[in-house]
């Protein structure tokens, strides 16, 4: 292995709080995944420094540090190093939303099976091209066997979904993949066959039900085996644990998975299957454009990680996906052109090199380090991106693009739409890509010429329109920087660059001479403009646009004159306190693109009015 990936794999372990922090460690495609101790021992800004690291964030609990797609090479040494881990019993008991719950246990069961599903559904795109081109029949023993070399993921799949599903829930993944082989073996397939009622005993009825290729009544049978299995465990001594541990199990989950549990998961199976087909009659343009519009944004929040499966079980149900595939390869092919362009336009070194290699991988499907490299910096190539991605999501749903196989969101990824013995469905996603690459490379040309600026514009903005500025703390508190703060839209510098106040006082103050631009009707936040050019966001709490203006009062209106120190907004800290609310106040420069400099010159304790921030053009 490389050795630079074992060197940055020894300083992202440090900087995490070590290896006795480490409770698990796990990666996507781009994202190592640490499951920690004590979050208080990261060091972030330190981390996001390194070579190698793009981004650091946590969603769910899990600490995640962005890679990009030699993330395998660095996964491998970071195991390497730290050897056999605690496991989730030692997890702390952080307080984590039930919807994050939610997708966290989605993620895990299905993120592990994408390698498998898109292996096999490059297979299909392969077989569907032999078919079309007449090099093959759909009657030679060839099409048998690689259907059959394709299909046999998607037929077995109830199976190792409950593998996966099994080490999520941390039960035992032999005995899972055991209680699921009963549910597709040929005698259970011949009962449901021959349509005759079945009772077990002559009591308890079983519900009559095919379930290959399904993946709801999988899931829900090994959700309930990990507790039955625990709960078993509880009673059965140690000794003789290897026999009746695996007799009960299967006795007790056989009985349920037949008689409710499989009939459960088949009918809320049925119950998608039937929002999944008025989805694609009747509003088929309408997952299209909300994925490849909002997709960059669904990443960065990890919800995507909750949607994609929905994919996965179209597919299951109906043979095909237009839930999420076709606007997942608008939006990344939207993402990868931004970045070229943005490749062309900047004149920034290191940023070029970012932007050509990101668009390279993003056109291969691995958007991350465009997205956290490239957009989320700029920020106008996000923009672009989403607009290109949506207009290109909404002729794929007007056209009612859909694939036949689930696979990665590349370039690659157009041969799953041939299917059905039509190229139609092709044809239509090559235009829909079309769409996306011209539009998106237009809106982000036309935006770089605003914000990749030449130094003849510079220089007229210099002398013109604006000038150097000197921010002031609007609140007395400890200042710190935007890395250090709560939530990744604002530490990630998404929104621009500036710097957060941890308050000890409850009024907010003109941190400059200028005038009020915005006042949100929730008075949490205030947007300004100085006399000497400068944007300024100041948002007061996290979330806190939930209180709907509760706790707040606010003094000025919008397009009021204020000057430095002038009072704005007032809030009562330790009720936001009390209601569960993050107080870090948020100074953002929205206009960061028009400066070459942005510092923070003090930190720390701070009086309100006191300057902190130097923006130079």
């Amino acid at each position: 292995m490389s050795k630079q990936y074992h060197v940055l794999a020894e300083n992202i372990i440090k900087l995490i709080g070590g290896k006795e922090n480490v409770i698990d460690v796990y990666h996507c495609q781009t994202r190592l995944r640490f499951k920690l101790k004590d979050a208080s021992l990261v060091k972030k800004s330190e981390l996001e420094q390194l070579d190698g690291v793009n981004m650091y964030l946590v969603n769910a609990g899990v600490h995640q540090v962005v890679i990009g797609p030699h993330v395998k090479d660095v996964f491998d040494e970071v195991v390497d190093i730290l050897g056999d881990l605690p496991g989730e019993q030692e997890a702390n008991t952080e307080k984590v939303p039930l919807v994050q719950k939610i997708i966290d246990f989605v993620a895990g069961v299905f993120q592990p099976v994408i390698p498998a599903l898109s292996g096999a559904g490059m297979v299909k795109a392969v077989l569907a091209l032999l078919v079309v081109f007449k090099v093959i029949a759909n009657t030679d023993q060839t099409y048998l066997l690689l259907n059959t070399f394709a299909d046999g993921v998607f037929y077995f799949l109830p199976l190792i979904l409950a593998f996966t599903t099994a080490q999520k829930l941390k039960a035992n993944p032999i005995l899972a993949v055991g209680v699921i082989a009963m549910m597709l073996h040929p005698n259970w397939t011949g009962l449901v066959t021959a349509g005759h009622a079945v009772n077990f005993f002559g009591v308890i009825p079983f519900t009559l039900a095919n379930y290959a290729y399904s993946v709801i009544p999988a899931i829900l049978v090994v959700f309930v085996q990990a507790y039955v299995e625990k709960l078993i465990n509880k009673f059965i001594p140690k000794s003789v644990e290897l026999v009746f541990v695996p007799l009960l199990t299967f006795l007790v989950m056989g009985m349920l998975a037949f008689s409710v549990l499989g009939p459960l998961g088949a009918l809320i199976g049925q119950g998608l299957a039937t929002v999944f087909t008025y989805l694609a009659e009747n509003v088929s343009w309408l997952p299209a454009v909300l994925i490849g519009g909002l997709l960059p944004i669904m990443v960065m929040f990890g919800i995507h990680n909750g949607i994609a499966p929905l994919g996965v079980m179209q597919m299951a149900q109906l043979g095909y996906d237009s839930i999420f595939g076709p606007g997942a390869l608008c939006s990344n092919m939207a993402q990868a052109t931004a970045s070229l362009i943005v490749a062309f336009r900047t004149k920034d070194k290191k940023m070029k090199q970012i932007a050509s290699s990101g668009a390279i991988t993003g056109y291969m499907g691995i958007t991350e380090p465009i997205l956290y490299g490239v957009s989320l910096p700029k920020k106008y190539p996000l923009y672009a991106s989403m607009i290109g991605g949506g207009l290109g999501g909404l002729y794929a749903g007007l056209t009612h693009v859909h694939r036949f196989a689930t696979g990665s969101s590349g370039l690659p990824a157009i041969l799953l739409y041939i299917g059905n013995n039509t190229m139609a469905f092709f044809y239509n996603i090559v235009i829909a890509l079309i769409i996306t690459i011209i539009s998106t490379a237009v809106i982000t040309y036309f935006l770089s010429l605003k914000y990749e600026k030449t130094e003849v514009v510079e220089v007229a903005e210099k002398t013109v329109t604006i000038s150097d500025t000197e921010v002031a703390s609007p609140i007395a508190g400890n200042v710190i920087p935007l890395s250090q703060v709560d939530d990744p839209v604002f530490s990630s510098e998404a929104l621009g660059k500036g710097f957060a106040v941890e308050p000890t006082e409850e009024l907010v103050t003109a941190p400059f001479d200028g005038k009020v631009v915005t006042v949100f009707p929730t008075k949490h936040a205030i947007g300004l403009l100085s006399d000497t050019g400068v944007e300024v966001l100041i948002h007061i709490g996290i979330n806190t646009v939930d209180l709907q203006g509760k706790y707040f009062e606010s003094y000025i209106t919008e397009g009021e004159r204020v000057v430095k120190g002038q009072k704005l907004v007032s809030f009562e800290l330790d009720k936001i306190k009390e209601a569960c609310y993050g107080t870090q106040v948020m100074v953002v420069i929205t206009n960061t693109a028009n400066y070459s400099e942005i510092n923070l010159v003090k930190s720390g304790q701070q009086a309100d009015g006191q300057n902190v921030l130097d923006v130079k053009i």
